[in-house]
């Protein structure tokens, strides 16, 4: 996270905490409560216009949906998330978060927060076929680097590549990865409470294998139905940075599944719809309108995962397949200059990927434990609330 990012948000979490342990009269702690939600939605504003002008401004910034842009994006959801739940919930009387609209309203968030769990682990396994991307053209570099290039090397080269190009144009990009991996803990006492466990947040491991049945779209799709921006007074409530870090959390987790091949990804580039009068959400709509166009022309050649790499690996791996089909020894020399700075340009992909893959999985897995143990602090706040709300036998 840059500097300045962190001192922003560091300052504005801090201010908050100071005011919710001041005595202050109920007139000027309304006009305070103002400020800060009015803050909170300049504050998300920036990051996702950094995160839109990093991909039309400058040529050397990082490229819409790579691996570090989207490292990125989940950075800034961490900064949005820790400071959506200063506004709603630090410091403050637990009844003030029950009262309609938000009786509503934060079991709704809830409820999406448990759902974005399976996008994580359905992008993380999809980042594992990814790795098995990776590992295919760098088979096929190593071959290619061969100095001379005979038959043996394009051989072997195009078996790699052409396994490469197959599994990218696959309806399902996650086919082939079996193996089964968690985020949590096991929860040895599931059977004991389980429903307690689940209602305080305390979620058993997440397998990797998904449900056959179990579509991205439909989750994402799931997650917006009933997303609908706060109106009247209700718009300078609490029920708007509630509604802000919804659309937040389904954009971002819409974003990584276009980026990442997922299981049943099919037309989710309509499912999303942000009100275009709210400031704040301006740069969203602009990521958006950019991702939904990339994926438009992606889904008519039956290609899944709009991630940058992914998307150059599959140009340079198509132009070494025709060269492999039609190579015979001896090649002309500028053919071979052409095939020598595209094997140079698909090895450092592969070493994007090498560098990248796996700190994105990370950042993925801390989105996971991070939204889980915000669910639970919720969780319990509402209990406390509702012990408050009900008179004593």
């Amino acid at each position: 996270m840059p500097a300045t990012t962190e001192n922003n948000q560091g300052s504005f979490l801090g201010r908050i905490s100071i005011r919710r342990n001041q005595v202050m009269s109920m007139d000027g702690s309304h006009d305070q409560e103002l400020e800060d939600l009015e803050l909170f939605q300049k504050h998300v504003s920036d990051r996702f216009t950094d995160l839109l002008s990093s991909t039309t401004d400058d040529p050397s910034a990082d490229a819409l949906l790579s691996i570090s842009w989207l490292r990125k994006l989940l950075d800034e959801f961490l900064c949005c998330e820790a400071e959506f739940k200063a506004v709603v919930m630090m410091g403050r009387d637990p009844s003030q978060i029950v009262k309609p609209p938000l009786d509503k309203l934060l079991p709704e968030f809830l409820d999406r927060v448990v759902k974005s769990l399976d996008v994580c682990n359905a992008v993380t396994l999809g980042l594992d076929a990814v790795k098995n991307l990776q590992r295919l053209a760098e088979i096929a570099v190593a071959a290619l680097e061969q100095i001379p290039i005979g038959d043996g090397q394009v051989r072997r080269a195009k078996k790699a590549l052409n396994s490469l190009i197959t599994a990218m144009t696959q309806e399902d990009g996650t086919k082939g990865t079996e193996r089964s991996r968690s985020f949590g803990r096991r929860n040895n006492n599931n059977n004991n409470n389980n429903n307690s466990s689940t209602n305080r947040g305390g979620f058993r491991s997440l397998s990797w294998t998904m449900a056959r049945n179990w579509s991205s779209a439909k989750q994402i799709h799931a997650m917006s139905s009933n997303l609908a921006a706060p109106r009247g007074a209700e718009a300078s409530g609490l029920a708007l940075p509630v509604y802000i870090m919804s659309t937040v959390l389904v954009f971002v987790m819409w974003t990584l599944v276009a980026a990442v091949p997922c299981q049943e990804r099919n037309g989710l580039a309509t499912h999303l719809a942000f009100p275009r009068q709210l400031g704040w959400a301006q740069p969203m709509i602009g990521l958006q309108e950019k991702i939904a166009e990339e994926w438009k022309k992606k889904e008519k050649k039956g290609s899944v995962g709009l991630l940058e790499e992914m998307q150059r690996m599959e140009k340079l791996g198509q132009s070494l397949v025709d060269f492999a089909e039609s190579f015979q020894y001896p090649a002309e020399t500028e053919r071979l200059d052409e095939v020598k700075a595209q094997v140079e340009e698909l090895g450092e992909i592969c070493k994007k990927m090498e560098e990248g893959l796996e700190p994105l999985q990370q950042q993925i897995r801390e989105v996971f434990h991070r939204v889980v143990r915000s669910r639970t602090e919720f969780l319990v706040v509402l209990d406390q609330a509702g012990k408050l709300s009900t008179p004593p036998l």
